[in-house]
């Protein structure tokens, strides 16, 4: 299974997340709810990096299925409207009949 932690403050903001594990639908190489997870994620690494300013940190083992991302101030509000769409799509994989035992997403407040 999946896991995503996603981390806010008592202000509401993001502070960051972790994601690990392997959601075990399929064989790696023909999993497709890893796929999407990684792919949601991944782009949304980037595009933070990309287009925003924003200071992070971010460590990730590709074999563990492993990532710790953090802002390392107050995130953008473009930064923050990248990790709700992010969110969105997880939550839409969390939610689907089909899906739904492999991926869990929780909030814990910081």
């Amino acid at each position: 299974m999946i896991e995503v932690t996603v981390y806010k403050t008592m202000r509401h903001e993001y502070a960051g997340f972790d994601m690990s594990g392997h959601a075990g639908y399929d064989d790696i190489g023909k999993d497709i709810v890893c796929a999407a997870v990684s792919v949601l994620v991944i782009n949304t690494l980037n595009s933070i990096e990309r287009f925003t300013d924003d200071k992070t940190s971010c460590v990730s083992d590709e074999n563990s299925g492993t990532v710790e991302f953090r802002f390392k101030d107050h995130p953008s509000h473009d930064a923050a409207l990248l990790l709700d769409s992010m969110i969105l799509g997880l939550e839409d994989i969390e939610d689907s009949e089909e899906y739904e035992s492999y991926i869990d997403i929780i909030f814990k407040e910081v």
